[in-house]
């Protein structure tokens, strides 16, 4: 009930919305520069989404390579309601949206079966204020399996989590992968969606991929 005329408003007040944190080093110009006009190209944002801790990566490509924009994540309090947790993550994303403008936003398909169905729940509904966000910027989301990500970045649908890290950090240059490991996991959506290139009815994988699986091959 909203208060008397001449009275105070003494209703209680959501807390603001916390900005997004930026992983421990941030990434911008290169020195000595501007990007090139291939660079410029196309902007991505790949974004891992979480109810407690939601990862975003952004990236420029050429069609070919990449190079890290930024990268963060979005926390939210552990004990606070619902619909405030919802709110900070669709205010932090946003923001990261419009600095970055990205043409588009790349999420993780969710897959049918879950073990722990609660938790799909809460999944979804911090996927669904994800793509309320991407409706308010105008850009365009999509998705795509776990599997497709991992064999994208290291040409196995089945490899493990270092694995994908290792070739996060090979393909933008990093000495180590971001942490948390949030803001790898969408950095890797990003780069997938950089290069859904089919050739002869084959996925066309990136030079340094495959001479990452050559050397493999040759331990073995």
């Amino acid at each position: 009930m909203a208060p008397d005329a001449g009275q105070a408003d003494t209703r209680p007040r959501a807390p603001p919305c916390p900005r997004p944190h930026p992983i421990k080093h941030r990434f911008g110009m290169p020195r000595g520069g501007c990007y090139n006009a291939a660079q410029l190209m196309k902007c991505i944002i790949g974004i891992d989404p979480g109810l407690q801790c939601t990862g975003y990566g952004v990236v420029r490509t050429d069609g070919r390579d990449c190079t890290l924009l930024d990268g963060g994540v979005v926390r939210t309090d552990p004990e606070g309601p619902l619909a405030l947790r919802l709110q900070t993550i669709h205010t932090g994303i946003m923001e990261v949206m419009r600095e970055h403008s990205p043409e588009i936003a790349v999420v993780e398909q969710l897959y049918a079966k879950y073990h722990h169905p609660h938790t799909a729940m809460l999944m979804g509904h911090a996927r669904g204020v994800i793509y309320l966000a991407a409706a308010a910027c105008s850009v365009d989301v999509v998705a795509y399996e776990a599997s497709m990500v991992k064999k994208a970045l290291t040409g196995h649908g089945r490899a493990s989590k270092s694995q994908v890290g290792r070739m996060v950090c090979h393909l933008l240059g990093l000495k180590e992968p971001p942490e948390p490991e949030d803001v790898t996991d969408a950095l890797a959506l990003a780069i997938c969606h950089s290069r859904p290139v089919f050739a002869s009815g084959a996925e066309a994988i990136h030079p340094a991929i495959a001479a990452a699986m050559q050397r493999g091959n040759r331990r073995h």
